[in-house]
């Protein structure tokens, strides 16, 4: 987990304030200093003892108070990171025109930290095409959206624009925080980091597919990563369940086939290459052109599978035939079902013995871990097969821990 840092959250007038309180405890007992700036309409529904009392800190609310102390910026010149929740339509709409009239516009516009929403109205106002195209703005300039859910609202309207829950708001945030520069920030400036993430499909028919539960969130947590810290990144995406920032180019793939040629494109001037996708070992030997009807095949489907090429001991194949820019670095992955430790470590050591990539990031998977989760376990070995460093936590977290044994990686230039 990250040192304490100075986390400001915002509360705003909707109904959804009472969930707030549980957002400033959770960051509070991971050891956070958190200052609550509320609006007028959000002591309406919340009240200011109960924010102090869980904050440990006053809350301030008067655009007025402590002129002295230049109190209207200097809350959002000290914070590291910024948190809104609930944001209304009213103050989405706000933020989006850059209108300061209350403390908290003036914390967001004095502020250079990284701001996450957490959107919260009826589904009629998150429709909205006003609303649509504020979010739209502040997704531009950089702000993180987490939600709106989807369930039940005020009195017995259902739809989307519920506030997230809380444990995912706050989640979201640290990944948000991890991502950001450190001291060492710029120490992949100038460096192309291609990254695969997701799980590659392979059609059986127009309808269906062969695949698997990678959801991507480690692949765009390392791009996102390696984006904070000074590089160019280029991420081959394969059906992914997690948005891309903008600053990040995407390259898609669909298939094992595709993923290998958009990486063979795309590897070609990189300095580093991370294999993080989840990458089909086969696909069918024919795809039907119409879809499979068990009226047809009877009571059993028999498949015919070929196997797929292997795309990360290709790439070492390409490097050492001198198609790549010297000094690159190849780093795989390997997921696992082991759940022996010892015996995990031993498929790890023989995966990157057969590949010959510089490192290999070895993490278990399983029902329910690995896949499709917000954090992961990861053990990191050199090409002697040694382990150099092993992480947990966020995927955010990890995908750093990943990037610092990549820089400091002997072959690294």
């Amino acid at each position: 987990m990250l040192a304490s840092r100075t986390i400001v959250v915002g509360i705003t007038g909707g109904i959804a304030a009472y969930k707030a309180v549980n957002v400033v405890r959770a960051f509070v007992l991971q050891g956070h200093s958190v200052h609550v700036v509320a609006t007028e309409a959000a002591l309406r529904f919340v009240g200011k003892p109960t924010l102090e009392a869980i904050s440990r800190n006053p809350v301030n609310v008067d655009l007025y108070e402590g002129v002295a102390e230049v109190r209207h910026v200097a809350i959002g010149q000290s914070a590291d990171l910024i948190v809104i929740a609930p944001a209304t339509a009213n103050t989405i709409a706000k933020l989006a025109a850059g209108i300061a009239d209350d403390l908290l516009g003036n914390t967001v516009l004095a502020s250079t930290a990284p701001i996450v929403l957490a959107p919260a109205m009826h589904t009629e106002m998150w429709n909205n095409k006003a609303t649509v195209a504020n979010v739209a703005t502040l997704r531009e300039r950089g702000m993180t959206i987490v939600g709106p859910g989807v369930g039940q609202l005020t009195g017995s309207d259902v739809g989307p624009g519920r506030m997230e829950e809380p444990d995912v708001i706050v989640q979201r945030a640290l990944d948000v925080l991890d991502a950001q520069p450190t001291v060492d920030s710029d120490d992949l400036a100038g460096k192309r980091v291609v990254i695969s993430a997701g799980g590659t499909r392979e059609p059986l028919d127009p309808v269906r597919f062969l695949g698997n539960r990678s959801s991507g969130k480690q692949g765009v947590a390392l791009a996102l990563a390696a984006a904070a810290r000074g590089a160019s990144v280029v991420l081959v995406a394969a059906n992914l369940d997690v948005a891309v920032p903008a600053h990040v180019t995407v390259h898609l793939a669909g298939s094992a086939l595709d993923l290998e040629q958009a990486m063979r494109e795309e590897c070609v001037s990189a300095d580093i290459v991370i294999m993080a996708a989840a990458v089909a070992d086969y696909r069918p030997t024919e795809i039907r052109e119409g879809k499979i009807k068990k009226e047809d095949t009877g009571d059993t489907l028999t498949l015919t599978l070929v196997k797929n090429p292997d795309v990360l001991a290709g790439l070492v194949e390409t490097r050492r035939a001198g198609h790549a820019p010297a000094g690159q670095q190849i780093v795989g992955f390997a997921a696992e079902t082991e759940p022996d430790a010892d015996k995990l470590l031993a498929l790890g050591r023989g995966k990157i013995a057969r590949k010959g990539c510089d490192l290999l990031v070895v993490n278990r998977v399983g029902w329910s871990e690995g896949f499709a989760t917000d954090s992961n376990e990861v053990m990191i070995l050199d090409a002697r097969g040694d382990i150099v460093n092993e992480a947990s936590g966020s995927k955010m977290s990890v995908a750093n821990r990943i990037l610092d044994v990549i820089v400091r990686n002997d072959s690294f230039n």
